[in-house]
């Protein structure tokens, strides 16, 4: 079972993230004001990583012209999002499982939040480059997740932690995180995180979001 899988934190995600990311709800916003300077009041937007439902449903609430193709490898999640998306629910088609799983589009904009962090640099590329395939000319990629300096590593995930903390975290888990998330987290530092979207055919990288291990990036298929 991973972490997503388990029911107990399933339930707690929302809690948790809205602790641990800064401005989460702030994110949200500022990723739907990217993707509709490129995208129509009637577009079709794909969020990868949409499991839980908050960008969903910030979206959905802010953009009532849209529709939504979801995708994320964990049920119970996506569960989460449909309860979390409520009378916003019909405009969203939820998909269980990996990029590979969405449909081709082509799709007017999408959105990927605290989800590539988890991947390997190759598998990262290669997902990058699959929702760039599945995206019209013109249209837009919003991205954040953790990204970190290699050298530094340990000194940001200090300063993640001790922010988790003023927001209620308990002492002993928020120190537990750091040597977790510096083990088993696939982090790349902010240069090649944006050399990544390079690399996957993205123009135009902007970074929009940055939060002690956070960055956000704003990209174009040309």
């Amino acid at each position: 079972m991973t972490h997503f899988d388990d029911p107990d934190a399933v339930t707690r995600y929302a809690a948790g993230a809205l602790r641990m990311v800064p401005g989460l709800h702030d994110l949200h916003k500022m990723s739907r004001i990217l993707l509709a300077e490129a995208a129509p009041p009637d577009a079709h937007i794909l969020v990868l990583g949409a499991g839980g439902g908050m960008e969903l449903a910030a979206f959905a609430t802010a953009e009532p012209g849209w529709r939504f193709t979801g995708v994320d490898p964990s049920a119970p999640m996506l569960a989460l999002a449909t309860r979390t998306l409520g009378p916003h629910a019909p405009r969203a088609t939820l998909i269980e499982g990996y990029i590979d799983a969405a449909p081709p589009g082509p799709f007017d904009g999408a959105a990927c939040l605290l989800t590539l962090h988890f991947l390997p640099r190759a598998e990262r590329l290669q997902t990058l480059r699959a929702l760039h395939a599945r995206l019209k000319p013109g249209a837009r990629l919003v991205t954040a997740h953790h990204a970190i300096p290699e050298d530094q590593k340990t000194l940001w995930l200090t300063r993640f932690a001790a922010f988790a903390q003023t927001n209620g975290l308990d002492p002993a888990q928020a120190a537990q995180m750091i040597p977790t998330l510096a083990t088993r987290l696939p982090t790349l530092s902010p240069p090649a995180d944006a050399a990544l979207l390079a690399e996957a055919g993205f123009t135009d990288i902007a970074l929009f979001y940055a939060a002690f291990t956070f960055r956000g990036w704003t990209a174009t298929r040309p």
